[in-house]
C-alpha cells in the first residue's frame, strides 16, 4: 500500500475551563463558564465545562443568558497568560511526534506526518498514543481528527468529544461526512449557510456534489474551495509554525466599554486604536494605501466604508485622520457607537519609492515619521503607555485588559 501524508486536528476540549479547572480541583466536574468581563462589555461566555454545556450554556452566549440557562453557573475571570503558558507545552509534546505544526488559535493544531503507511491504523495508533500523552502530562483532554486533508482533519476532531479519535479516511469520508450539515464544514458560518440553503444545499454531501461553476457564480472563489473542501481535494498543506502568511490588511477593533454618543469620543477611539495599526505595519515594515473603518451600533447594525490615502502612511494620526473623515461623511448618528475597527489596507513596502506632487511637504512627513519611530521604540523598551498622545491619557472609553490581543486563529484562505 502506496504511504502519504497523514493529518491530525488536535482539539483541546474546552480549553479555557479545563485549565481553570486544572488549576483549581475545587471546580472539576460543576457547571463553570470563562467569561469576558461585563464592565468592560466583553460579556460573554468564552468557554463552558460539559455540565455547563448540558443546561444549555454556549460559547458567544451573554452572560446574564448564560446565568438564566443555569442559575447556580460558576463564571470565571479569563487568565490569557496561563492558557498561552499550557498551549505552549502541549505544542511541545505534538513536537515530538513531528515537526510541521500549524496553530489554529491556542486550542487548536493541525500536525503534518508525511509517508503514514496506513491512515486507519497508523493514523489512529499516532493519534491515541498522542492523546493519552496529552492527558497523563497536563490534565487536558484532547480531541483529534484523523484524515488526509486539513479540512476533514478539524471536522473529525469536532465530531467525537471530549477526549476521542475518529478517523475520516478516503474511504469512508462519504459516509462519514456527506450526512452532516454544511455548516459543520469549517468557514462554512451563518451567511455562507444561508446563501447555500437557496441553492438547495443543505448538507456537506450536497455540496460536493453541487455545480462548481454555479458556486462560483454565487460564492466567488470561496465557493470553488469550499467545493474541494466537501470532495476531499483542496491538498492545502499544513504550514509550519513559523511561516508567515501575507498580510493583506492591519487592523484593529474594539467593544467599547461604555457607548459613544459623540463624534469627539469616537476621534479618541479611532486614535487609540491606530496606535496598533501604525506599529503593526512599522513591525511589518509595510504602509497603508487606503483606511477602512467599521461601525457597530447600539442594535448592532453594522456599518463599513473605506476611502484611499493621498499617500502611503504609516502614521498613526494620518490613519485616524482619514477614518475619522470617513465616519463623518457616513455615520447619521441614528443611535449611539458601541464598537469600532480601523484598519490599514491595500499594504505596500515601506522602502518602495512615492510619488508625490508640488503641494507635497514630504519634511513635514518626514519629521512625523522620524517622531512615529522615536515613539515605537520607546515604547518597545519601556512599555506600550509609556508614550501616548495627551488626549488619550484618561477618558477614552477602551478597556484596558487587552484581550483582544490573544492569538487568533491563522488564515485558511490563501
Amino acid at each position: 500500500m502506496a504511504s502519504e501524508t497523514l493529518i491530525l486536528h488536535s482539539d483541546l476540549n474546552c480549553y479555557y475551563a479545563s485549565v481553570e479547572m486544572n488549576e483549581h480541583p475545587e471546580l472539576r466536574g460543576k457547571k463553570i463558564a470563562v467569561c469576558g468581563s461585563t464592565e468592560n462589555r466583553h460579556g460573554i461566555v468564552l468557554t463552558a465545562s460539559y455540565p455547563a454545556k448540558r443546561c444549555g450554556v454556549r460559547t458567544g452566549m451573554a452572560n446574564w443568558q448564560a446565568r438564566q440557562m443555569c442559575p447556580d453557573l460558576i463564571m470565571v475571570e479569563p487568565h490569557y497568560d496561563l492558557y498561552l503558558r499550557y498551549s505552549r507545552i502541549v505544542r511541545s509534546i505534538y513536537h515530538r511526534y513531528a515537526d510541521c505544526i500549524e496553530p489554529f488559535g491556542m486550542d487548536e493544531c493541525w500536525i503534518s506526518i508525511p509517508c503514514c503507511p496506513d491512515l486507519e491504523t497508523d493514523g489512529r495508533r499516532l493519534a491515541e498514543e498522542i492523546r493519552r500523552t496529552v492527558r497523563e502530562e497536563t490534565g487536558l483532554t484532547v480531541s483529534i481528527g484523523v484524515s488526509f486533508t486539513k479540512i476533514l482533519a478539524k471536522l473529525g476532531s469536532d465530531m467525537k468529544k471530549p477526549d476521542a479519535v475518529t478517523v475520516v479516511s478516503r474511504e469512508n469520508y462519504r459516509d462519514t461526512a456527506w450526512k452532516l450539515p454544511v455548516s459543520d464544514l469549517l468557514y462554512v458560518g451563518p451567511a455562507t449557510r444561508r446563501r447555500l440553503q437557496v441553492l438547495n444545499i443543505h448538507t456537506i454531501g450536497d455540496l460536493a456534489k453541487a455545480d462548481p461553476a454555479l458556486l462560483r457564480v454565487k460564492l466567488g472563489r470561496n465557493g470553488i474551495l469550499l467545493w474541494h473542501f466537501a470532495n476531499g481535494t483542496d491538498g492545502a498543506p499544513v504550514m509550519p509554525q513559523e511561516y508567515e502568511f501575507p498580510v493583506k490588511s492591519i487592523g484593529h477593533g474594539v467593544t467599547c466599554v461604555r457607548d459613544l454618543e459623540t463624534d469627539d469620543e469616537v476621534w479618541l477611539v479611532l486614535l487609540e486604536l491606530a496606535q496598533d495599526v501604525g506599529h503593526r505595519l512599522r513591525v511589518h515594515e509595510l504602509t497603508a494605501g487606503a483606511v477602512q473603518v467599521s461601525v457597530r451600533d447600539r442594535e448592532l447594525g453594522w456599518y463599513q466604508w473605506q476611502a484611499p490615502l493621498p499617500y502611503p502612511s504609516q502614521s498613526p494620526l494620518e490613519i485616524t485622520q482619514a477614518g475619522y473623515a470617513l465616519f463623518l461623511e457616513h455615520y447619521a448618528w441614528d443611535r449611539p457607537v458601541r464598537a469600532l475597527t480601523i484598519r490599514g489596507i491595500h499594504p505596500g513596502s515601506a522602502r518602495a519609492p512615492v510619488q508625490t506632487d508640488l503641494f507635497h511637504d514630504e519634511e513635514r512627513r518626514d519629521r512625523r515619521r522620524r517622531l512615529d519611530d522615536t515613539v515605537d521604540a520607546l515604547r518597545g523598551r519601556f512599555g506600550e503607555r509609556i508614550v501616548i498622545p495627551a488626549c488619550l491619557t484618561h477618558g477614552v472609553p477602551v478597556a484596558q485588559d487587552r484581550c483582544e490581543t490573544v492569538p487568533m486563529p491563522s488564515p485558511m484562505f490563501r
